[in-house]
């Protein structure tokens, strides 16, 4: 600070002589120290400034009294401590007058007294702390190098004078100071505008007031904690504590949540304002303890509502409050369990119960069910809960319980596998209406979505084979890519072992076409007169779900000669393998020379063989069709039905058919090729002996691996490995895993441990 006015200069314009004793140099330096913190606004210039600092200098670097005293105490040591007392004793009588007024103010009058008085002071004693340089950086720093540490460089000394004289003593009068603080916040939470650069100001003095000191330079927030946050923080507890207990009283669980959100932002936004920076956690966690862990348990019964009536905003803001606090959201998460698994449920039961709808039909309508409560509820865990891992734990958990057993499935395990097998297969049919490629990539991947959940992978595997087997050899498939897409899918969820037949079966689609042109080549070279167009597929036996007749099928002569042909060229390329022919998967194509209109007639191989019958027959009876065809009466008496009923042939008689001269069709090709009752429910029923086959297998194959791999093992532990590792294909029953045990005993791949019945041992 520099002045040019000439009265500032007069008054410290005689500079005391060099050899000036004490109260000749402090009577000079007080009327400066006395300028500068009282008068600092009408300056100071450089030359007083010079006078002021140079008499410090010369009283300090004094050589009268030198010489040793007390030991190896120098005279410039004992200056320096006269000197440092008097300013000392200065900032003492500096109070006086501060305190009569301090005591008879309240409230904001005293903060803003306080805050005026603060700034002037701190703003001298700064000025001081450099007029004195010289006492500071030698005599001061001599003192505490020596272990004085209550010997302060001046500014600091300004401070603690200020902390034990004026403020502890406004203090004493009932936290005088820090209750006015108090009050303003109060003021300002209720609404009211309130001057926060005032309380900044004093609450920024508290902790400039703490004093460390072994390192007076390290911020100390002992008086800011004493006089100033342990009072603020009981204070917020107890308006918090009474304000939410009365708003609760009066308002919803919703509105309460808008506001205790409010309160912890306003709380948060108070930290960065006004109070220390290391008061916020304290502070945060006191506000959470009041607003939100003493009203858990209302917050916790009204989720249900909230979940019930879709209050999007009011799941976000109760899931954002109770995971502030421990273990806030597990209630929160097994009461969401709860909710999506009572959905899931309802929503099955309301399509089988109040339409009447047979889901083996449906299987569309019961897919997309279970995949409505899956999306909704799955928007719910990423839009109201930010995907947390806890609440799409809970999510996964409840459709695995509903997409396994519901009003549908009843307490099967493997007809929910089944029906979204058959949703699968529907899409991938080229029957299915889906306008495009991305569409039907979307209604796959929604499979998948179920898929995961399935606790019988392998009755889904089964049955997905078997349909595609179905595809494949019909040629009904939407298209390669979209059945690749699939096995992708799945190979992804479960490995290569899972789709291993899956992708076999595409090998062989591709080896039968190059098969059949080279017969067809073949038959071009040596066979002119073969006028049946003859396409063949060759099918390994381990990889296509595939059961040849029960029953006996007598070739029609039309076809025999085409038949031997095939069978030696086939082993003439591959002697040693035996061809098992499937007439139940084959189709034909007849044309009609008995009509009029020339018709092409699409049948089983089964329908051909009962209408060539009628190349030499106009009327046979159901007797005669049997002898002729070797067929089974249950599956011939279907194979008519479905031949009457499209007029090719007439039933007027019991168990006499006749050939119908006047069959008439809109369309030229004719499709007769329907599926029969036996086959549809053989179907199901073969699968689930596969199913049930394969798991044997499948159980001891796991229990020999790990019998292998440890040597020994208890029963209880050995089931319960058994059943981790098997898990992720299907649920196995602990029965069938005690069965498979004895199995393995009797073949001796594992033994009893003597003297312990219930210890196993691997047989190397």
């Amino acid at each position: 600070m520099a002045s040019s006015a000439p009265t500032t200069d007069i008054d410290f314009a005689n500079m005391p002589p060099r050899t000036a004793d004490l109260e000749e140099t402090w009577t000079y330096l007080s009327r400066g120290v006395e300028h500068i913190m009282t008068n600092f606004e009408l300056g100071l210039s450089f030359k007083g400034y010079t006078s002021l600092y140079s008499t410090v200098y010369n009283y300090c670097t004094s050589t009268k009294m030198h010489g040793k005293l007390d030991g190896n105490r120098t005279g410039a040591n004992l200056v320096g401590s006269d000197l440092y007392n008097k300013l000392s004793l200065y900032f003492i009588s500096h109070f006086k007058g501060m305190l009569e007024k301090a005591n008879s103010l309240e409230d904001i009058d005293l903060l803003r007294y306080y805050a005026d008085e603060w700034s002037r002071y701190t703003r001298g004693a700064n000025y001081l702390n450099r007029l004195f340089t010289y006492l500071n950086r030698y005599w001061v720093k001599r003192e505490r190098d020596e272990g004085k540490k209550g010997v302060y460089q001046v500014y600091t000394l300004a401070l603690a004078q200020w902390k034990i004289h004026f403020f502890m003593h406004i203090q004493k009068d009932n936290a005088k100071l820090s209750n006015a603080v108090l009050k303003m916040i109060a003021q300002q939470r209720n609404g009211e505008v309130v001057d926060q650069g005032l309380i900044k100001k004093v609450v920024d003095s508290f902790v400039s007031l703490g004093l460390d000191n072994a390192d007076p330079n390290k911020e100390c927030l002992d008086i800011y904690k004493e006089q100033f946050e342990a009072a603020f923080l009981s204070a917020t507890e107890l308006y918090y504590k009474t304000e939410s207990d009365a708003f609760l009283a009066a308002h919803s669980v919703s509105d309460y949540l808008k506001k205790a959100e409010d309160r912890l932002r306003e709380e948060e936004n108070r930290v960065e304002r006004y109070l220390h920076n290391k008061t916020r956690k304290d502070l945060v966690s006191k506000c959470e303890h009041v607003l939100i862990r003493e009203h858990a348990e209302l917050m916790w019964d009204s989720f249900q509502s909230l979940l019930d009536y879709d209050k999007d905003e009011d799941l976000q803001r109760m899931y954002a409050l109770l995971s502030r606090i421990p273990e806030g959201l597990e209630p929160l998460r097994k009461r969401f369990e709860g909710h999506v698994k009572a959905a899931g449920l309802a929503s099955i039961e309301k399509l089988v119960g109040a339409d009447g709808v047979n889901v083996d039909s449906e299987a569309k309508a019961y897919v997309d069910a279970l995949l409505e409560v899956h999306r909704k509820n799955s928007e719910t865990v990423s839009r109201s809960f930010k995907s947390e891992a806890g609440f799409a734990a809970a999510l996964d958990k409840a459709c695995r319980e509903f997409v396994n057993r519901n009003a549908a499935t009843g307490t099967s395990s493997t007809k929910s596998p089944e029906l979204i097998a058959k949703h699968a297969d529907m899409l991938l049919r080229k029957s299915n209406k889906m306008a495009e490629e991305e569409d039907l990539e979307t209604a796959l991947n929604r499979v998948m979505i179920l898929f995961k959940y399935l606790e019988d992978k392998d009755v889904f595997q089964t049955f997905y084979t078997t349909k595609l087997s179905k595809r494949l050899i019909h040629g009904v498939s939407a298209s390669d890519e979209a059945e690749a897409s699939m096995i992708s899918k799945l190979k992804e969820a479960c490995g290569f072992e899972y789709t291993n037949k899956l992708q076999r079966m595409f090998t062989d689609m591709s080896l039968s076409k190059d098969l059949t042109d080279s017969f067809k080549d073949r038959m071009a070279q040596t066979h002119d007169d073969n006028d049946i167009t003859f396409s063949v597929m060759v099918l390994g036996t381990n990889f296509w779900p595939l059961n040849p007749p029960a029953h006996d099928f007598v070739i029609p002569q039309e076809i025999v000669p085409t038949y031997d042909r095939f069978q030696r060229f086939y082993q003439m390329k591959h002697s040693g393998r035996k061809l098992t022919w499937l007439w139940n998967y084959s189709k034909n194509e007849l044309r009609t020379n008995y009509t009029n209109q020339k018709y092409i007639l699409m049948t089983s191989s089964y329908q051909m063989a009962v209408l060539l019958q009628y190349n030499k027959n106009d009327t046979m009876s159901l007797e005669e069709l049997i002898t002729a065809t070797a067929i089974s009466k249950e599956i011939l008496t279907q194979v008519l039905a479905v031949l009457v009923k499209a007029k090719v042939l007439i039933n007027e008689e019991s168990e006499q058919y006749d050939l119908n001269p006047g069959f008439k069709s809109k369309k030229i090709r004719v499709n007769l090729n329907q599926p029969i009752k036996a086959e549809v429910k053989a179907e199901s029923s073969d699968v689930l002996k596969v199913v049930d086959e394969d798991r044997k297998y499948v159980i001891q194959a796991t229990i020999v691996r790990i019998m292998k791999a440890r040597k020994t093992m208890k029963n209880q532990a050995l089931i319960q490995e058994v059943i981790s590792q098997i898990s992720q294909r299907f649920a196995p029953k602990i029965p069938d895993i005690k069965k498979a045990i004895e199995t393995l005993l009797e073949k001796e791949y594992i033994e009893r441990v003597e003297g312990s019945k219930d210890t196993f041992a691997y047989v190397a």
